[in-house]
């Protein structure tokens, strides 16, 4: 038996190291012959996660823009078009269909896999913010920002609630006849306020959520963006299964 000074020392298990957090939001629409691709693309990257050492968060975004041509989509909203307004000013872009902003800093169109691969792992390189999330009850969503990453600009707070496994028979415009699966797709998108001067955020959220969303495929998420560049600083999410 070897004596105590001699003896090998103990390794723990090595604890992985936690995935970087990217916000990909998809602006699309059910009317949009081109969109199903992108669809697909980003709902295929989230599911398998293969960009080393990045979460990707997707955000399905549904304009309303396309409405007036054959085809309601049920998921869009006029708060999403105007979501994309204010990145294309920013962007020096129209608002177009299917396009992609990853983290608020890069644009192209969504369908382009290794572009959007390459966005985000590029985005992961950048400093963000500490972003806690937590569920104290059913019906509140506590959250916690600290550590904003030096030189930010005033910024605000937002919550998303997303849901997963959605799809649509659609009847008539572009996409007639065709069943088109979503990524995630935003039901909900709100203001919850600005992070102090000390760069600290603080609070807690009532969740208001639709009896007809599927509660084991919804995922809060909360993003910190500076108001003027539109760039995502900091991001959590929490998924809502099982309340």
């Amino acid at each position: 038996m070897l004596p105590t000074s001699s003896r090998p020392a103990a390794t723990s298990p090595a604890v992985p190291a936690a995935r970087v957090p990217v916000v990909v939001e998809l602006f699309t629409s059910e009317g949009c012959s081109s969109c199903p691709a992108a669809d697909a693309a980003l709902r295929e990257l989230a599911v398998a996660q293969s960009v080393a050492g990045v979460e990707v968060i997707a955000l399905g975004e549904h304009v309303d823009y396309w409405n007036r041509l054959g085809w309601k989509d049920p998921f869009s909203s006029p708060e999403f078009s105007q979501r994309q307004r204010d990145y294309a000013a920013g962007f020096g872009t129209g608002s177009y269909t299917p396009q992609a902003v990853v983290n608020g800093r890069y644009e192209f169109v969504g369908s382009q896999r290794a572009k959007l691969a390459e966005a985000v792992a590029r985005a992961a390189q950048a400093p963000r913010a500490t972003v806690t999330l937590s569920r104290p009850s059913a019906t509140a969503l506590a959250i916690r920002v600290s550590q904003l990453p030096t030189g930010t600009g005033p910024a605000e707070v937002l919550l998303a609630l997303t849901e997963t496994g959605l799809s649509t028979q659609v009847g008539r415009g572009e996409n007639s006849g065709r069943l088109l699966h979503h990524a995630a797709v935003v039901r909900a998108l709100r203001p919850l306020g600005t992070p102090a001067t000390d760069g600290t955020f603080a609070t807690t959220a009532p969740l208001q959520l639709n009896p007809t969303w599927k509660t084991a495929n919804l995922r809060a998420v909360v993003l910190v963006q500076e108001k003027a560049s539109r760039r995502i600083v900091g991001v959590g999410t929490l998924s809502l299964r099982g309340r």
